[in-house]
């Protein structure tokens, strides 16, 4: 049954169970109760100037969980006066969406009125599914608000994003959650203001610090605190700095191992780390590890920088890393931190160098002007000795310089087909061991040239 069910079509507060959780029973139902998203709804933002207008077209809102995506479309549905339908894209198909597209045409028929078709999770429905809402969408039957915690542009398709204003969500701040659990005390109908509760400061910002800009979960920690401490001789419940720590015992974390989020942090600790930040990287590091984060990936991760941003300026970063990995796979967790610390710590300190980049100019050479000949004298030497006998020819592997024979084991000679000579792909880098490498092969070159 959809949580905001209305009994008639008037806007009156949806019907409320004290069976309910208390953030279901406290979701706002207009715009002037709705806190955060400023930077939509506040005064003179567009998506209020849509609702006031009543002029709305499909939209689709991305956001961490419990930031007001399903409040917000509820709301709209309300001050414009439409009828609200929910299908949650997880448990609910294309059979779903033609039963609403059914009742729609019919009650606009009847009387006109409009309906708004919420999707949740929009981004679990497939290309075929998504691709269903299209025509309702263009004939105007329904309005969709689709909500989705993925990145809308890597899991909708095009068509359906063609068609929908997008609007991301921000979590909540501190003090926006405050609010709510200060309305949630003092309101009698729909919150805990049936019961005389004295909630402390200190166990105010407790609960809204941990929420981690999850109303649900401040509220929910909230009713279980005024729920279950025994009252005192007044009647009263006194919640104490004490009481919100064992309601709300672990810091929310926003991180989901498969979502934006993941990519964010992991994008955050590498460039901490290409930025030779230490602490940013331990930071963001620690963040993906508590959000439960599988440390292979980090892992993987520190492999590839190794190489990539690190390269020739410490060609060794790569063993450390390896060292690392192996130690963590014999040790396991907790201690394992250590391990992984390590790895952070010391590329993160290692100077830096990206000159293994070149390969992909190489590769993009190959790509657009294909592969040349390999010359004669670079040529495997057994096949060049058999062509010679059977054609009776020189043998080219004699132009071949071998290069242990002279000085300092370096001659001067081309190793690249003919129109590519003097191309210059690497370049070196200017930190680490990179110029030293580098400046002991100009020297042996420039020695054996004298």
């Amino acid at each position: 049954m959809d949580l905001f069910e209305e009994n008639s079509s008037d806007n009156k507060r949806f019907e409320t169970d004290s069976n309910q959780p208390l953030a279901t029973r406290m979701r706002p139902v207009s715009l002037d109760e709705f806190v955060g998203q400023e930077h939509l709804v506040g005064k003179g933002k567009m998506l209020n100037r849509m609702i006031k207008s009543g002029v709305i077209g499909s939209l689709i809102f991305h956001g961490p969980p419990s930031s007001g995506k399903t409040t917000l479309a509820h709301v709209i549905s309300r001050e414009t006066d439409a009828r609200f339908e929910v299908i949650n894209a997880v448990l609910d198909g294309i059979k779903e969406l033609r039963n609403v597209v059914a009742k729609a045409e019919h009650q606009k028929k009847v009387n006109g009125k409009k309906t708004i078709l919420f999707v949740d999770e929009i981004h679990r429905w497939n290309k075929a599914q998504q691709d269903a809402l299209l025509p309702h969408l263009e004939s105007g039957i329904i309005t969709l608000v689709g909500a989705t915690t993925e990145n809308p542009f890597y899991s909708l398709v095009s068509p359906l994003l063609s068609r929908c204003q997008l609007f991301e969500l921000y979590p909540l701040t501190k003090e926006q959650v405050l609010q709510m659990i200060r309305r949630a005390v003092e309101d009698s109908e729909n919150g805990l203001g049936f019961i005389k509760i004295n909630l402390d400061d200190e166990a105010a910002g407790h609960l809204a610090e941990y929420a981690g800009g999850d109303i649900r979960n401040a509220l929910n920690a909230l009713e279980v605190a005024a729920l279950s401490t025994p009252k005192s001789s007044d009647g009263s419940v006194h919640i104490t700095l004490e009481i919100a720590k064992q309601s709300i015992q672990r810091r929310a974390v926003r991180y989901d191992r498969m979502g934006d989020e993941h990519y964010h942090y992991a994008s955050a600790m590498i460039k901490s780390l290409r930025g030779s930040d230490v602490d940013s990287a331990l930071y963001w590091m620690v963040a993906m590890l508590d959000g439960g984060e599988d440390p292979a990936f980090i892992f993987r991760r520190f492999f590839i920088f190794a190489s990539e941003d690190v390269g020739m300026a410490d060609p060794y970063a790569i063993t450390v890393v390896q060292a690392a990995h192996e130690a963590f796979i014999k040790n396991g967790m907790p201690e394992g931190m250590y391990f992984l610390a390590h790895a952070a710590i010391f590329l993160a300190m290692c100077p830096k160098s990206n000159s293994t980049k070149a390969i992909f100019e190489v590769a993009d050479e190959i790509k657009k002007k294909g592969v040349k000949e390999v010359p004669p004298h670079l040529r495997d030497k057994t096949a060049n000795k058999l062509a010679a006998m059977y054609m009776d020819s020189r043998n080219a592997s004699d132009d071949y310089k071998y290069p242990h024979d002279f000085s300092r084991n370096w001659v001067e000679q081309d190793y690249l087909p003919e129109d590519l000579q003097n191309r210059t792909w690497y370049k070196g880098g200017t930190e680490g061991r990179e110029p030293v490498l580098k400046k002991r092969l100009e020297e042996i070159k420039s020695g054996n040239k004298k």
